[in-house]
């Protein structure tokens, strides 16, 4: 499993999410599964629902944990944002706790097409093409100059939207993953960011085709319907839209939830040399009244 995803902040979910012996509890985005067999093993009583959208997470990942751990696991194939209705086909109505992170593995990173700047591949980013037709290359090709700027500037948060728009308009059709970071690269120099030129650009693009803020807005909105009182919900973010959209919910519904985590967790430095995915990794954890 450490080949599809290396898990963040594994022992920081375990001090904060079980709340009692013996819970159920839902790993939203079960990825390579290194989150869900943690609390298994933390705690013999307890049970997952351990969800994931992308088959292959699934896949690869899951059944040998089923085989572990037999009933107390239970594989769903869904977007996060149907939790609610997920677990009513289960048969529940609450749960103890949900653990939703909403990083990208690094098996999509490397395997899915679109998401990787080094190796060509098509321009998709769709992280299950089974809930999702828009692939990233219609949104390049099709969206008017006024509304790829705007994109980038929400979404991306990248300063240099104008002109990555204005290249990307004069390259068009654009239809693989490292044309287009290529273009960018032409207009944004790797010298001034220590990340690759492309990454905010890449980002921007892979918010918008999978819908990622609609899904955690939803995610958040179902969270308090069924999470029971004293359970708790633990989001793990790795950028600013996601951190300040689960830091904003908590504060807005303050009759709702009490925030446990009064400041954001981090990383320790033993994580940070060991799992260099943890660097940008921001949890937040709030109880339910």
């Amino acid at each position: 499993m450490s080949e599809y995803h290396r898990s963040v902040l594994v022992r920081e979910v375990l001090e904060l999410l079980p709340t009692r012996r013996g819970g159920t509890y839902v790993d939203a985005t079960f990825g390579g599964g290194g989150h869900t067999e943690a609390i298994l093993q933390a705690d013999p009583e307890c049970k997952v629902i351990a969800c994931d959208w992308d088959e292959n997470a699934l896949r690869l990942n899951g059944d040998q944990l089923v085989e572990k751990y037999g009933n107390r696991l239970k594989l769903v194939w869904s977007n996060f944002a149907r939790i609610q209705h997920q677990l009513k086909k289960c048969g529940i109505l609450q749960v103890d706790g949900i653990l939703a992170d909403f990083g990208t593995s690094q098996y999509q990173i490397k395997q899915q097409p679109g998401f990787s700047f080094d190796v060509p591949s098509p321009l998709d980013m769709r992280m299950s093409k089974g809930h999702f037709y828009a692939t990233a290359a219609d949104i390049v090709n099709r969206y008017s100059e006024k509304d790829l700027i705007a994109l980038l500037y929400e979404y991306g948060e990248e300063r240099n939207a104008p002109r990555i728009v204005r290249e990307i308009i004069a390259s068009r059709p654009i239809t693989m993953s490292t044309q287009l970071a290529e273009i960018i690269a032409r207009v944004v120099p790797r010298g001034e960011s220590r990340i690759h030129p492309a990454t905010k650009t890449f980002q921007a693009l892979r918010i918008v085709v999978n819908k990622e803020l609609e899904n955690i807005h939803a995610l958040l909105l179902q969270a308090g319907r069924v999470i029971r009182p004293g359970g708790r919900l633990v989001c793990i973010s790795f950028h600013s839209l996601e951190d300040r959209m689960v830091k904003h919910y908590f504060m807005d519904h303050r009759h709702e939830w009490e925030v446990i985590t009064k400041h954001i967790v981090t990383a320790s430095e033993e994580e940070l040399l060991n799992n260099s995915s943890s660097r940008s990794a921001k949890l937040r954890c709030a109880q339910r009244r």
